[in-house]
């Protein structure tokens, strides 16, 4: 009886702690979509708005850190048990960078605002594929951690590939304007950045989705062609 009051507490504490991640998820997801509008229509205030809630974002980070290390230290999990507090963790972090580029992005929009840029030569329809994938995702590798789909996961992993073709062609695009008109220089290189910004957060994207398939299989597939193999199996 003891044990099975053990265990059930540890379900209870880790679903609690589950739970607190897929909000932050919600929450980064809505700053990287703000983040995206600032960028097309310039609004400083709510640049601002997006810069100061990363700080919301940071807080969570910290604190489901440390939620998670107690959750080790007490309940001592193993095998699957602890596999999925690892992954946990890793998630937080990945969502924080998430953050960490919404705001670079708002910045971004912020300083084009200022030098009146904003929807003249800020470039926003050459990123707007990449976002809109990039937001799919993010959003799709949240709902594979929370009910730990392994097909989703694999399907999110395949997907990465797509934001890298869409960089390269806003890179291309970008360097065809500079080309043509030196005037558009600042601006396709703020463009770049925001792209950038754009392509690491797929990649996070697929990082979560990397994460539930070492839940689900207990395989560390990082830095493997994990889905050709999967065709190919």
């Amino acid at each position: 009886m003891p044990g099975d009051h053990s265990s059930k507490q540890y379900d209870l504490d880790l679903e609690a702690i589950r739970s607190k991640v897929l909000s932050m998820g919600g929450l980064v997801e809505s700053q990287f979509n703000a983040a995206i509008e600032c960028f097309r229509g310039g609004n400083a205030a709510r640049c601002d708005e997006v810069i100061k809630n990363d700080e919301s974002v940071n807080r969570l980070e910290v604190a489901l850190d440390d939620a998670c290390s107690h959750l080790i230290v007490k309940r001592q999990p193993a095998a699957n048990d602890l596999r999925m507090v690892i992954a946990t963790l890793k998630v937080i972090t990945d969502l924080e960078r998430v953050g960490d580029e919404s705001t670079k992005i708002a910045r971004t929009a912020k300083a084009l605002h200022e030098r009146g840029l904003v929807g003249v030569l800020n470039h926003y329809e050459s990123i707007r594929l990449m976002a809109n994938t990039s937001a799919e995702l993010l959003h799709d590798a949240l709902d594979a951690f929370a009910r730990l789909d392994h097909k989703q996961a694999v399907r999110i992993i395949g997907q990465d590939a797509v934001i890298d073709h869409e960089f390269g062609a806003v890179l291309r695009a970008m360097i065809t304007f500079m080309m043509e008109d030196p005037r558009t220089i600042s601006t396709a290189l703020d463009t770049l950045w925001v792209a950038k910004a754009i392509e690491r957060i797929g990649d996070h994207a697929k990082n979560i989705a990397e994460y539930v398939i070492y839940v689900v299989e207990g395989r560390d597939i990082r830095h493997t062609d994990y889905v050709q193999t999967q065709k190919a199996s």
